[in-house]
């Protein structure tokens, strides 16, 4: 039996009941779960809505107030008052499937990974674009390099909570700007922790109308590459060769495809990225993203 510290931050949104209605569902098998929510709002605002699930959940509810609209805090928090064997994200805007735990944690005590990822399946309205839907552009899945993982996202995880990844915490300057999530596990492969993917481990995300567009996953992509780039080491003139080629293949490739709504958005957008990096490697500083006014 492995006991596991279900993290969720939150921030102004409703959609908090929809996941804890489905963590209200998981098949948790005898494993001991505990569930610890981070209100990352000024004032408490998701203390009501916590209290009221409370006593729907079949598992021991934490609920920290941890402002200020800097998602590091909120993380952080969670991971200050974890003490389980594994800790396992989710966002606040996710409904998880019923057997997304044991999945995780099957896959974890079955390699030793020292991180265990799981998809998460984006949910478009009806009248999302066509070409969204059909190149599927807002699912996160795990990227394989040379056969391994080699950093991760908090939007579907589980960490094994012991030393020495037990000492990591996200960094606050990424807090509104985002990448914290990729910082933090290429710390945890830098300490030789593995990372593997549980395919079962299945989440849903609905797709707001303010992301079912292609501005919005340009500044996606471009933030993802920014933070590789900041995260780069080695000479930075050869970094930039590198990554010059890379963009310049794509911006190729998205001139041969132009045809092709999928493949044309789909090149453009791995050219963003690398022109992210290219920023990253040059120190151009990120954009807030997270904890703006707009948020709901």
């Amino acid at each position: 039996m492995a006991s596991i510290d279900i993290c969720i931050c939150t921030f102004r949104r409703q959609f908090l009941a929809e996941t804890l209605q489905s963590v209200a569902r998981l098949s948790a098998g005898a494993h001991d779960i505990r569930v610890i929510i981070a209100d990352n709002d000024q004032q408490p605002s998701a203390r009501v809505l916590v209290e009221d699930w409370r006593g729907r959940l079949p598992f021991a509810v934490t609920y920290v107030h941890a402002p200020a609209a800097n998602i590091c805090i909120a993380r952080n928090a969670c991971l200050d008052h974890a003490s389980a064997d594994f800790v396992a994200f989710i966002d606040d805007d996710e409904v998880v499937a019923p057997g997304w735990i044991e999945a995780l944690v099957g896959q974890a005590e079955a390699g030793q990974a020292a991180a265990v990822l799981g998809p998460v399946r984006a949910i478009y309205a009806p009248d999302a674009p066509r070409w969204m839907v059909e190149g599927d552009f807002h699912s996160t899945l795990p990227v394989f390099v040379d056969g391994q993982i080699r950093t991760g996202y908090t939007c579907n995880v589980l960490i094994r909570w012991s030393p020495p990844y037990s000492a990591l915490r996200f960094d606050l300057a990424l807090g509104q700007s985002g990448g914290e999530d990729t910082a933090f596990f290429y710390q945890l492969t830098a300490l030789g922790g593995t990372i593997a993917y549980a395919p079962g481990a299945r989440v849903e995300e609905p797709v707001p109308a303010d992301r079912a567009s292609m501005a919005w996953l340009v500044r996606r992509r471009l933030r993802f590459g920014q933070t590789h780039g900041m995260l780069q080491t080695g000479p930075r003139a050869r970094a930039l060769a590198i990554v010059g080629a890379k963009l310049a293949y794509c911006g190729a490739m998205t001139a041969l495809t132009t045809f092709s709504p999928v493949l044309r958005r789909r090149n453009w957008l791995r050219a963003m990225l690398h022109l992210g990096v290219a920023g990253g490697i040059l120190g151009v500083r990120q954009a807030a993203h997270y904890g703006q006014p707009t948020q709901q």
